[in-house]
């Protein structure tokens, strides 16, 4: 993980580098304070975009159950508990996020609470706090705000070249072009390294909740089966909020691919148990179009992921 951060860290430097020379910045002190001002404004003004985007609103105290989940969760694994919150989101999931400022946060959708038992939210907080533990938090908001950058100034190139005063064109010849092609290649690169990290640090993150949580293997798959069986039906009937792509490699599991990986099933999920439900989904093949779209994917299939958590159990 460090390497992949290294990587996207020495990456956009270079193309920053790259762009600002294009622009006719040439000053090596300008391009590093540039750099480093971005890096450092995004990673503080993340969590408020976070918090405005998803309604997020504080748990009362009066929620003993969560509360007391998390604070033992938090000291099985070595942590100062990070505060509690509640995203006013209709499908089930969860996501941490933070910054040195606002200090560490997991939130836990309104629909979560609605269609999780009790056991399976505790499974569900473990891997959040395993993200924070992992130091995943930071790391996947700097790298998550990354290729949107890159995309934004490919669009605001492109439209200049072909919407712009006409005199201008003459003077600057091709370069808006140039620079929109390039910074939206560097998005797609950037992109998929993102999404690689993304999917890895899953992973480390069920291992650090099957670690803490007794029972934590079964009772995290649950959570994950049910999670995507829900989320799944929702975005078939169109129930799910337009705006849950901006930040959804922060989330548990990631609603589009759950519509995709589990349609299969949602028609039937009122009719099995949980126990059931998931050996149905885990019991599928991987096909090639599978594997396909989990690269471009922030987060493993769910049958991968099932199984990687039945071997831990």
């Amino acid at each position: 993980m460090i390497a992949t951060v290294g990587l996207l860290i020495a990456l956009s430097t270079l193309f920053f580098a790259v762009f600002l020379n294009l622009m006719g910045v040439t000053d090596l002190l300008s391009l590093t304070l540039f750099v480093a001002l971005f890096n450092v404004g995004q990673w503080l003004f993340a969590p408020h975009l976070i918090n405005s985007m998803y309604q997020i609103q504080e748990i009362p105290q009066s929620q003993t159950r969560l509360n007391e989940m998390i604070e033992n969760l938090s000291r099985k694994m070595g942590l100062n508990a990070p505060k509690l919150v509640m995203a006013n989101i209709p499908i089930p999931n969860a996501f941490a996020y933070g910054s040195p400022i606002s200090g560490s946060r997991v939130a836990v959708t309104s629909g979560l609470l609605r269609e999780l038992q009790d056991e399976e939210v505790e499974a569900v907080l473990g891997h959040e706090l395993g993200h924070i533990k992992n130091g995943d938090v930071q790391t996947m908001m700097f790298a998550s705000v990354l290729p949107a950058i890159f995309y934004f100034i490919s669009r605001s190139m492109m439209m200049s070249a072909y919407y712009g005063d006409p005199r201008e064109k003459e003077t600057r010849g091709a370069a808006p072009m140039l620079i929109g092609t390039a910074s939206l290649a560097i998005h797609y690169v950037l992109t998929l390294l993102v999404l690689g990290l993304s999917r890895l640090r899953e992973y480390y993150a069920d291992q650090r909740s099957v670690s803490v949580v007794e029972d934590g293997g079964r009772k995290l798959s649950e959570a994950l089966a049910k999670i995507a069986s829900s989320s799944s039906k929702m975005r078939m009937f169109r129930q799910a909020p337009a705006n849950l792509n901006s930040f959804k490699a922060l989330f548990i599991e990631d609603p589009d691919t759950a519509e995709r990986d589990e349609v299969s099933t949602t028609a039937r999920r009122m009719s099995v148990t949980d126990e059931h439900l998931v050996r149905e989904i885990a019991s599928r093949e991987v096909s090639l179009i599978d594997h396909i779209f989990e690269l471009l994917s922030t987060h493993p299939n769910i049958v991968k992921r099932l199984r990687a958590l039945q071997k831990l159990s």
